[in-house]
């Protein structure tokens, strides 16, 4: 009995491992051409339940699926409308996996057949390069699907003649009801419903328990998956926690309904089995799998408006509008994780770069601080999202670096903003009190083609950044001329000069923000405005130096 026992769970184990490692592989590998293909493929409510249903059953996992919905949210790439029907369709996507059970894994030994694909995927995860290591772990993953699905069969053979589930009678509420706690119970020891319908179908088809009992067991499947739902929304985003209710009401509804009226489902099975002219029990359960969940389709997708509503209502956005593209469950998905962080960090270079122009005209709000404030915490959660990404191959480490950049970047005006307050007419200097408005007119341009999205605007922008840093180079001079000549006193030069540094680095720092986001936009390979990082001169310094050579003529005379 333990050595079944131990097998049993060996080959669960192996299954579980097995949908882990081909859907890793898969994700890795997809990338960006996931995060694209689903935004294309999602332009309808009913094409969302297509692509939702065809991309579960194509990694067989819909934890995935409902990951990379969640990104798509958050990065505003999809609607929350277009969400719930991906969401409805990566349930009905999980009933590949039945099928897949039933069809072959238990009428072939397809695990023997599999050991060469399991040992070619491990040789290219071990030997390949960039996608070639992610398709290799996916194949192997694939191949230790079905080598735990024939361990689990060969488990269940022994154990269908040691337990006896005949008192859990699936005919009376409470045999059914105890039936479903069980089901439940299974799916969440092990994080994941496919896995668990596995199981019961092997043990169906051993003989190990009747066709009734499996059908209850399955309802609890489903209903259990929406707790690993909850669990992963514990701390997420609020797109994150309506798109986990979203599935929640999906599958309680549908389990509820098929619960009570087990009795109806399962004649309407037996009666479809005999058209079919195929009474397995495991392609009947894999059957009636897919009956409730079309079932639950054709009710819950008309109602999806109010679905949305209802996940609307009761649940409000309490974060600030910078943040609401930023879910920590992002990082599982790079492409997906870097690409809410480009999106978030252009919103927070348009709020401080819009700030920044106004204070530079005189024009300062006492909203402008809390304002800066949103762009500070956003920009640490955007750091702390990128801290906990995986390894990445070399596209996505240019992003990253370009998103670092980026960070740092408006991290650097955002304290600068602050400081802005003095507008450019309080300035006696002309070189001066041209370069602040000139400035102004062009972060007030920079923004709008931030918050249009405007990439060749912003690549024009970069331009003119660039060229008033070439021309911001005769103010210094003309102050120093100035207090030279006594045409200011030595403070008055030295507070222009603090302003003058403040304009530099303002205007440094939007420059190159401008350009990771040009980079971010069009890739490196058509960057060629701007090399490495300059340093800025420690100008302070300098003056500092400069002080006593101003005071000499003066205390002479």
């Amino acid at each position: 009995m333990i050595a079944t026992i131990s097998s049993l769970i060996g080959g669960i184990g192996l299954f579980i491992l097995g949908m882990m490692l081909t859907t890793d592989g898969l994700k890795a590998m997809a990338g960006e051409a996931l995060r694209s293909a689903l935004s294309r493929l999602t332009g309808s409510p009913w094409k969302a339940l297509a692509t939702g249903a065809g991309l579960t059953a194509l990694v067989q996992s819909s934890s995935a699926t409902t990951l990379a919905t969640i990104g798509f949210v958050s990065a505003g790439l999809l609607s929350f409308s277009h969400a719930i029907g991906v969401i409805i369709g990566a349930n009905l996507g999980t009933t590949s996996t039945g099928w897949i059970v039933a069809l072959l894994g238990l009428k072939l030994s397809m695990g023997t057949i599999l050991l060469p694909v399991i040992g070619i995927g491990a040789l290219m995860k071990l030997l390949g390069r960039g996608k070639w290591t992610h398709l290799g772990m996916a194949l192997a993953g694939f191949g230790v699907i079905f080598v735990g699905i024939d361990v689990m069969q060969t488990s269940m053979t022994g154990l269908a003649d040691r337990v006896d589930f005949s008192a859990y009678s699936a005919a009376p509420l409470t045999g059914r009801l105890m039936l479903l706690i069980v089901g439940l119970v299974m799916s969440v020891l092990m994080q994941s419903s496919s896995a668990a319908i596995a199981v019961t179908i092997t043990a169906l088809a051993t003989g190990t328990i009747g066709f009734d009992q499996a059908a209850a067991m399955v309802i609890g499947h489903n209903i259990g998956t929406t707790v690993t739902a909850i669990l992963a929304a514990i701390g997420a985003s609020t797109a994150a926690k309506r798109t986990a209710l979203v599935h929640v009401l999906f599958n309680l509804g549908t389990g509820l309904m098929a619960f009570f009226l087990l009795p109806l489902f399962t004649a309407l099975v037996a009666w479809m089995a005999e058209l079919w002219a195929n009474n397995e029990p495991a392609l009947m359960l894999a059957l009636f799998h897919t009956v409730i969940k079309c079932l639950g389709v054709a009710i819950f997708m008309p109602l999806s408006k109010q679905l949305e509503m209802l996940a609307n209502r009761l649940l409000i956005e309490h974060r600030s509008a910078l943040m609401q593209k930023l879910d920590p469950n992002l990082a599982e998905v790079p492409a997906l994780a870097l690409g809410a962080a480009q999106e978030t960090l252009q919103h927070c270079a348009a709020v401080t770069l819009d700030i920044s122009a106004r204070r530079l005209n005189g024009q300062a709000s006492s909203y402008d601080l809390k304002a800066l404030t949103e762009v500070e915490e956003a920009t640490s959660e955007t750091g702390r999202l990128l801290a906990r990404l995986p390894s990445l191959d070399s596209d996505s480490l240019d992003r990253l670096s370009s998103n670092l950049h980026l960070l740092d970047h408006i991290n650097q005006i955002n304290v600068d903003a602050c400081h802005l307050g003095t507008g450019s007419d309080e300035s006696p200097i002309a070189p001066l009190h041209e370069q602040a408005g000139h400035l102004a007119d062009v972060l007030a341009e920079t923004v709008v083609a931030l918050k249009n999205s405007d990439s060749d605007a912003l690549l024009k922008v970069q331009d003119r950044l660039q060229h008033q840093l070439e021309l911001g180079a005769d103010a210094r001079p003309a102050i120093l001329n100035a207090a030279l000549h006594k045409e200011v006193t030595l403070d008055q030069s030295l507070q222009l000069l603090a302003v003058q540094r403040r304009l530099h680095r303002l205007l440094h720092h939007s420059a190159r923000a401008i350009h990771y986001l040009n980079r971010l936009s069009h890739g490196p390979e058509k960057d060629t405005r701007l090399e490495a990082d300059s340093p800025i001169v420690d100008q302070e310094a300098e003056d500092n130096s400069l002080q006593e050579t101003l005071k000499g003529p003066a205390d002479q005379e």
